[in-house]
């Protein structure tokens, strides 16, 4: 069983290989960076809110959830190195569409998330 958001969780997959396989910072980059939290973070957990909003309530199956995840955490490791940050984390994009309601900014998400950029 897969999701309506099956295929929009898959380009954002391929979106983040493919700015992986061409991102060569220069750490800072923040401008790249803003640019990444736009491209990848925000939309990944858009497909989160969206499915818990509106009275909908979709359910993800297990694998797929397990890639919302991994996709959240590849953009956020995008994101890092724009800041010259290794981080290979684990976030949960729960805790990630928790933390945007509160901070309505995808910035101050991924700052809060990640510790990065240092304030």
């Amino acid at each position: 069983m897969v999701s309506e958001y099956h295929d929009e969780i898959r380009e954002l997959q391929h979106r983040a290989d493919a700015v992986a396989a061409t991102l060569d910072p220069d750490p800072p980059d923040e401008r790249r960076a803003i640019e990444l939290l736009h491209e990848g973070v925000g939309p990944t957990v858009s497909i989160y809110c969206q499915a818990r909003t509106g009275g909908s309530w979709d359910r993800f199956a297990a694998a797929e959830f397990e890639r919302l995840d991994a996709t959240l955490n590849r953009w956020l490791d995008l994101y890092g190195r724009c800041y010259g940050a290794d981080l290979d984390g684990e976030y949960s994009v729960r805790t990630a569409a928790e933390l945007l309601v509160d901070t309505h900014n995808i910035r101050d998400t991924a700052m809060v998330l990640t510790g990065v950029p240092e304030r």
